[in-house]
C-alpha cells in the first residue's frame, strides 16, 4: 500500500458534488487530499459521503485505481483553514459555485496563501480564467481544468490556459489529468464556452429549433440523440465518424460539403430560450421525468456512463 500512495499534496476547494468527486479521482491514485470548505460541518458531511461513495463503488466492482476503498478514503482529509489547505499543496483545485464574484474572491486569498509552484486550477464551466485571475501575485500559475458532470463516471477535461498561464503549468496540468485516468484536451486559448459547452450549445439551439418548429417533440428529438448520434459519438468523435463514413474525410467533403452548408443555411438565429417555448419544453420533460424521480433518474445516468466506461475500456484494451 505505501508504494502506491504519494506524499504529494492536492488541495479542493469546495465540498458539493465535483469537489467531492475530485478528491476521490485524486485519491484513487494514492495523492494526499484536502478538501476545504467554510464550514467544519460541511467538510465532514462531505468526508462521510465520500467514504459511503468509495465503499458503494468497490461493493458494485466500479471503484478506479488500485487502492482500495479503505486505503483511498485514508489519503482524504478535510480543513476549513485555507492556510492549511495551501501549505505545501502541488495543485488546488477550485469547485466552488459558478459565482464570478465568489471565484475573484476566493482566488485572491489563495493566490495570499500558496506557494510559489502551486497550480491554480478552476473546474467552472462559464468563466474565461482572464476573468478571475487577471490582478494575481501567480497568474501565471492559474489554469482551468473543467470537468463534465459527473467527473467521477465521466473522464474528459478541458484544459483552458488564461492569456499569462505559464505553458509548463499547461503541460504538469495536462499530465496530472493523465495520470488520474482522466482524458484531458487542451485548449491553445481561452474561448467562450471552451470547447464542450461550444458543441453542447450548438446541439440545444438546434433542438430547442426543430421543437419549436413541430418537427419533432421533446422525446423524440432525444431519441435522435441517445438512439443515434449519441450511439456513435460515445466511441468515436464526429470527425472520425465522418472519415469512416466516406473513403476518408477528403471524400466526404466531396460528397457532402454543399448539402451540409444548404442544409446549415436553414437553421434559423440563435434562440434565446425563454418564453412561452421554454415552458412547452420544460412541461414535456418534466412529462417525461418528474421532478420528484430526477434523483433516481441521474442514479440511473451513472450507472450507464459507468457501465459505458467499462466498456470502452475492454475495447480499447483488446
Amino acid at each position: 500500500m505505501s508504494e502506491l500512495k504519494k506524499n504529494a499534496k492536492i488541495g479542493i476547494v469546495g465540498s458539493g458534488l465535483i469537489g467531492r468527486s475530485w478528491s476521490m479521482l485524486f485519491a484513487s491514485v494514492g495523492y494526499q487530499v484536502v478538501l476545504y470548505d467554510i464550514l467544519p460541518e460541511q467538510v465532514q458531511g462531505a468526508l462521510k459521503a465520500t467514504e459511503k461513495e468509495l465503499s458503494d463503488l468497490e461493493k458494485k466492482g466500479l471503484l478506479r485505481g488500485k487502492l482500495n476503498a479503505a486505503q483511498q478514503f485514508s489519503c482524504i482529509s478535510g480543513t476549513n483553514d485555507i492556510k492549511e489547505l495551501a501549505k505545501g499543496a502541488i495543485f488546488i483545485q477550485e469547485c466552488i459555485p459558478e459565482n464570478l464574484d465568489w471565484k475573484k474572491d476566493l482566488f485572491k486569498k489563495l493566490d495570499n496563501v500558496v506557494e510559489s509552484t502551486t497550480i491554480l486550477s478552476s473546474s467552472t464551466s462559464t468563466f474565461l480564467p482572464s476573468l478571475f485571475t487577471a490582478n494575481l501575485k501567480h497568474k501565471h500559475n492559474t489554469v482551468v481544468s473543467h470537468p463534465v458532470n459527473p467527473p467521477y463516471y465521466v473522464p474528459l477535461v478541458e484544459i483552458v490556459p488564461a492569456p499569462w498561464t505559464n505553458p509548463e503549468v499547461v503541460k504538469k496540468t495536462r499530465a496530472i489529468m493523465d495520470e488520474i485516468g482522466q482524458k484531458p484536451v487542451t485548449l491553445s486559448r481561452e474561448i467562450e464556452g471552451f470547447a464542450l459547452n461550444r458543441i453542447q450549445y450548438a446541439i440545444l439551439n438546434e433542438t430547442w429549433r426543430l421543437v419549436e418548429a413541430g418537427i419533432l417533440n421533446v422525446k423524440d428529438i432525444d431519441s435522435v440523440m441517445s438512439d443515434g448520434l449519441g450511439m456513435r459519438y460515445a466511441f468515436l468523435g464526429p470527425l472520425e465518424t465522418a472519415h469512416l463514413n466516406a473513403e476518408g474525410m477528403a471524400n466526404y467533403f466531396e460528397r457532402y460539403s454543399k448539402t451540409i452548408h444548404a442544409v446549415s443555411e436553414t437553421m434559423g438565429p440563435t434562440p434565446k430560450m425563454e418564453g412561452p417555448m421554454a415552458k412547452e419544453i420544460s412541461n414535456q420533460l418534466n412529462d417525461m421525468v418528474p421532478l420528484d424521480k430526477l434523483v433516481e433518474r441521474r442514479t440511473y445516468r451513472d450507472n450507464c456512463l459507468t457501465h459505458l466506461s467499462i466498456l470502452k475500456s475492454k475495447l480499447n484494451n483488446n
